[in-house]
């Protein structure tokens, strides 16, 4: 690691947590509406009103506000709600516009699902992947994206701290996607956006393997 990445890193994640905030008041209210207990509605990419959320950017939350546990339990809920249950949900697909989702770790045994604070994609590989992709927020929706098949991540847990991994393959997707919802954009946008972009095959001959994890 060098040392301009190692500034460039410490820089980001410094202004990262000093602009992370409380929830505002109108944020407070949709957390608080209802019934707490129950799922958030998931907004539809169909809804022009449900768009103005989807559709930009979203900011940092102070981990230690005492709501964020209340919106990751419930956007856990919409995101498993057994008519469309999915594999990961962004906090703007509920109406927040924070910086927060779920993941399911698809490379971890018994394919846990993770909720990640202030996520951060560092670095990503040039190898990329194509598949098909859906979105909660688009239902009946599919289409093909490409994705780079490895990331470097920084995230924040509730007690605040910061952590660095590597993912890879599905899951890796899986967090591209979730990221892509807190910069205002949905799967589709990727797909328009890569329309035309020059994507090289691997030369001939050259074999990808994946090895099984084993803990060290």
């Amino acid at each position: 690691m060098n040392l301009r990445f190692t500034f460039s890193v410490i820089f980001l994640l410094f202004f990262s947590q000093l602009f992370a905030q409380n929830f505002t008041h109108s944020e407070k209210q949709l957390l608080l509406s209802g019934d707490t207990s129950s799922m958030m509605r998931v907004l539809i990419y169909t809804n022009p009103m449900d768009m103005e959320v989807l559709g930009v950017d979203s900011k940092d939350i102070d981990p230690a506000d005492p709501l964020l546990g209340l919106l990751s339990r419930r956007m856990f809920l919409s995101m498993r709600d057994t008519a469309n249950p999915g594999v990961g949900i962004a906090a703007p697909q509920v109406g927040i516009n924070r910086n927060a989702f779920w993941v399911q770790r698809f490379d971890k045994s018994g394919s846990p699902f993770e909720f990640f604070i202030n996520p951060k994609i560092i670095k990503q590989s040039i190898l990329t992947r194509k598949g098909g992709e859906g979105c909660l927020s688009m239902p009946g929706e599919r289409g093909m994206v490409m994705r780079s098949y490895a990331i470097h991540i920084e995230y924040q847990t509730f007690d605040g701290g910061w952590h660095s991994e590597m993912l890879e393959d599905f899951t890796a997707v899986i967090f591209q996607h979730e990221y892509d919802h807190l910069r205002g954009m949905l799967f589709s946008d990727r797909m328009r956006e890569q329309q035309n972009a020059l994507a090289l095959p691997l030369p001939q001959g050259i074999e990808l393997l994946i090895r099984p994890f084993t803990a060290p």
